[in-house]
């Protein structure tokens, strides 16, 4: 399967390394928004062809499928240029910044039929997998997640240290995690949510920290904190607190709620979250069959996020 790598950032790198390790996948294609970042990723993994133009180099034969990781505002126009091109997408979190943009994604899917998969790499971190194996059998009950997503920004830059040419958001991309993986892992909708944030950024313009709460109709509860204020580790640890057990999920790392490693072997094909995540996209296209975190799937998320943004909104007086 010949692949074409939209974006050279930090979910580009991982996406490229990833699908280095899947036997089979190529990547034939990077696109990037000027010359100088599509031959230098080209050079850095022995891509043979580095392209500007988004549309130009999802058309071309010697793309089946297409994994954006560019600015989040343009995922949405890029995902139905892919889609109508009849190329496969995989869409990296979030897929968009809007619920219409959303439904819109969608709506195109199902119009053209091709295999449209959001990017929520929790679910295929092998730390998470565990967890979600049990929660399916039944032996443990979840009864509260709580997570921290934390970073310290004072500049628009990206994880490798780079410069944005867009900007970040901690509830449109960070929280977006959280949200899908709780009610995944749970397998219910979320039945309430609620939200706080503090000051805007005056240079960035966005909210700082954040504070969302969520409860599922069973009656399991998360509680997430999102802040680029945390002059500290950047990382987003999950605590899960259930009926018999406590685990400590950081990536693709679980211990036991005192700090002991879990065994995950043979949880998943690879102890890499994003190599699981593509082994899925490419399967669901092989198989002609609807991806573990479909755009259709990952909807009811957006949803959330969308009436969270609302939220806000009203709360602050902030204009849309």
């Amino acid at each position: 399967m010949k692949f074409c790598i939209s974006g050279n950032g930090a979910m580009a790198n991982a996406h490229a390394k990833a699908l280095k390790a899947i036997p089979g996948a190529q990547i034939t294609v990077v696109q990037t928004r000027t010359p100088e970042g599509a031959q230098k990723f080209a050079g850095e993994y022995n891509i043979p062809n580095a392209i500007t133009d988004f549309t130009a180099a999802v058309s071309r034969p010697d793309v089946d499928a297409v994994i954006i990781t560019g600015p989040t505002q343009i995922h949405a126009d890029q995902a139905e240029i892919a889609m109508r091109a009849g190329k496969h997408v995989l869409i990296e979190i979030p897929m968009c910044d809007s619920v219409a943009d959303a439904q819109r994604i969608v709506a195109v899917q199902k119009e053209t039929g091709v295999t449209a998969m959001a990017g929520h790499v929790r679910r295929f971190n092998p730390s998470h997998q565990y967890l979600t194996k049990k929660f399916r059998a039944g032996e443990i009950k979840l009864q509260q997640m709580q997570a921290h997503t934390h970073f310290f920004r004072r500049t628009n830059m990206n994880a490798l240290g780079q410069a944005r040419s867009w900007v970040d958001h901690l509830l449109w991309h960070h929280a977006c995690h959280t949200v899908d993986l709780f009610s995944y892992q749970t397998g219910e909708q979320i039945s309430e949510a609620y939200a706080v944030q503090g000051p805007y950024d005056p240079n960035l313009k966005i909210a700082m920290d954040m504070g969302i709460v969520m409860k599922t109709p069973s009656g399991a509860v998360c509680v997430l904190s999102l802040s680029f204020n945390d002059n500290g580790p950047i990382g987003s640890p999950y605590r899960y607190m259930c009926d018999n057990g406590t685990w400590v999920s950081f990536y693709d790392d679980l211990t036991d709620g005192f700090g002991a490693k879990i065994d995950l072997a043979g949880i998943a094909p690879s102890m890499n979250g994003f190599e699981n995540q593509d082994r899925e996209f490419i399967a669901a296209i092989e198989g002609k069959r609807a991806p573990n975190c479909s755009v259709a799937d990952a909807l009811a998320t957006m949803q959330v996020l969308g009436k969270l943004e609302d939220m806000l909104i009203a709360s602050s007086g902030l204009p849309k």
